[in-house]
């Protein structure tokens, strides 16, 4: 048996792919909110598809950013967007830090914890996105 080898075929494929994720992700939803209704927050999350869910979310960001980067109208400086995006990060993690520290039942230590926690969770994806256009301008700079 040969392979199909049309365009169109496979772009209907992939637009059967998406529409399952969308229902997939719709069912999940639902179930965690269900899940949230009888039982609050700890109860959603105790749920495996919690994970699941995460994943999937984290998953399907990261590929999307790869392709939002190459469809970009205009190539951006990569080290000046990364600085921005840097300077940008560090306010946030400096407001967040600021505010745990003074919320009751917290101290400067959990502050600086969740300040962490949150700059490491920010530097990933700034990262991704500027080595995606660092090499979208090396290709740009090849032709």
């Amino acid at each position: 048996m040969k392979k199909i080898r049309d365009e169109r075929l496979n772009l209907k494929n992939l637009q059967h792919v998406r529409m399952t994720y969308v229902i997939q992700t719709i069912g999940i939803v639902c179930i965690l909110g269900y899940n949230f209704i009888q039982g609050g927050v700890e109860e959603m999350r105790a749920n495996p598809l919690w994970i699941v869910f995460m994943l999937s979310t984290v998953v399907y960001l990261y590929l999307t950013m790869s392709v939002s980067v190459e469809h970009e109208k205009e190539i951006k400086n990569p080290k000046k967007s990364f600085a921005i995006s840097l300077i940008v990060l560090m306010i946030i993690v400096g407001a967040v830090a600021y505010l745990t520290s003074i919320t009751p039942n917290f101290g400067w230590v959990d502050g600086l914890l969740m300040g962490a926690i949150i700059f490491i969770c920010g530097l990933i994806p700034v990262y991704y996105v500027y080595r995606l256009r660092m090499k979208q301008a090396e290709s740009f700079d090849d032709e």
